[in-house]
């Protein structure tokens, strides 16, 4: 598929098809992930992969949708049959850049304009997103819940140095994808472009 059709055709499909999800293009979504730029080669990112239906079922308890709990939200997203928790590490890049080749002697924040850890993961986020696409599968980011950060962490052993960006569903996408989003209530903006000055 051409570039341009994988970003035109980037969706995000909240409801998917009961079929399984080759674990071949699951390796490759994590593959062209780890492609994503990142500050100084630091690649503090790691990827949670769940793709049995007990982790993902267990994914779902843990973020506080125990199975009792109905919404037409969340009905669509626990049809996916593979989660992705791409997390990032502070620490990971504090120290990086704090070795010789950077040239900063110590581990301060207060060096970085953006925190970058954030920023790399979610270009890491997006390359799942978009391998997605490419091989035809449909996919959705959304956040995990603050007050379910704890029983995530202690569900699936995440460390302390490691926190979830937010989580991606993928699979094959259902005839009906669900909720049509904000894309369908909204118009894209077209103001958002500043050539030469704002």
């Amino acid at each position: 598929m051409e570039f341009r059709e994988v970003v035109r055709r980037r969706r995000m499909v909240r409801r998917y098809a009961d079929r399984p999800v080759d674990p071949a293009v699951v390796d490759r979504m994590l593959e062209h992930a780890q492609r994503a730029p990142n500050a100084g080669f630091t690649q503090g990112w790691a990827f949670l992969v769940l793709d049995t239906p007990d982790d993902v079922a267990r994914f779902w308890v843990a973020t506080g949708a125990g199975p009792d709990a109905r919404n037409a939200w969340l009905d669509g997203m626990r049809t996916a049959p593979v989660v992705i928790v791409p997390l990032t590490s502070k620490a990971a890049y504090l120290d990086r850049y704090a070795e010789d080749d950077k040239g900063w002697t110590d581990r301060s924040e207060d060096r970085w304009p953006v925190p970058y850890w954030w920023v790399d993961a979610g270009m890491a986020a997006l390359l799942v997103l978009q391998t997605a696409v490419d091989e035809g599968l449909g996919a959705c980011f959304f956040g995990i819940p603050a007050e379910h950060l704890a029983s995530f962490r202690d569900a699936f052993g995440v460390p302390d140095d490691h926190a979830p960006v937010g989580a991606i569903t993928v699979g094959h996408r259902a005839t009906d994808t669900g909720a049509k989003g904000s894309p369908a209530r909204r118009e894209r903006r077209a103001d958002v472009v500043h050539r030469g000055r704002w």
